[in-house]
């Protein structure tokens, strides 16, 4: 698979007439859960000619593969990149902290110097939360739900319960945000749990656990509270992203 998405990435790079400067997998196989039937979800970052970005007319700035063989590629372009990192978008930290790499460039680690200058606490709370209320509503109401819809909610739960306490971004991996966030007394059902989602058809139904909910049901609304009463953030700064543009594009 690794060598089909690498083909598909420079393919991408030679009908498109760009240069992917970072690629790596996102969703359930960089967060660590999972199943045996999930998709490849590929992600980029590419610049193109400077000549393109002096055109008068609009530029399309995301590149979209369909979906096929449980392959899923699209990127962004990085004037967009950039523009989402001078707003705190929590996704480009989730991208840049993946360990599982189809191209990398000097370009990623130039930007990690940079990225923590732009991570805003109440902005990453909001998306963690906007996540989890809306796969809980949706998925963990009934009696019988799917497997791994639990951990669609409770990755953003102890996202934000990280950041709350650490005031960083949150790692990727799930298992690192559970042995930091995760109650002792969960910690056992999350497992058993966890080891059903990997083992397991995406489509895998379970009866709803009780103790997860009433815990999410908590967390969601303490973190919802918290949130309420952070101050307001200052604009950050283009200046350091508007020179790291035209370097990259100079180069």
């Amino acid at each position: 698979m690794k060598e089909l998405i690498i083909k598909n990435l420079k393919k991408i790079e030679k009908d498109n007439n760009i240069e992917i400067l970072l690629a790596v997998e996102s969703g359930s196989r960089a967060w660590g859960f999972a199943s045996p039937d999930s998709d490849y979800d590929v992600r980029f970052i590419y610049v193109r000619q400077m000549e393109e970005y002096l055109r008068l007319e609009a530029m399309r700035d995301v590149i979209e593969l369909p979906i096929s063989n449980a392959l899923d590629i699209n990127g962004w372009d990085l004037q967009k990149t950039l523009r989402l990192l001078h707003n705190s978008n929590p996704t480009l930290f989730e991208w840049f902290s993946s360990s599982i790499t189809y191209v990398e460039t000097p370009f990623a680690d130039n930007l990690r110097k940079v990225m923590m200058n732009y991570f805003s606490v109440p902005k990453s709370l909001y998306h963690y939360i906007r996540m989890a209320e809306g796969n809980y509503r949706g998925y963990l109401k009934g009696e019988i739900v799917r497997a791994k819809k639990y951990f669609y909610v409770l990755r953003p739960v102890l996202a934000c319960r990280w950041i709350l306490e650490k005031m960083t971004p949150p790692p990727i991996l799930f298992s690192e945000l559970a042995n930091a966030q995760l109650p002792r007394f969960l910690k056992r059902k999350v497992e058993t749990l966890l080891e059903l989602k990997i083992n397991s058809p995406e489509i895998e139904v379970i009866p709803r656990i009780t103790s997860l909910n009433e815990f999410l049901d908590a967390s969601i609304a303490d973190i919802k509270a918290q949130l309420d009463n952070l101050d307001e953030e200052e604009d950050n700064d283009w200046k350091p992203l508007n020179t790291f543009f035209l370097s990259i594009l100079s180069r």
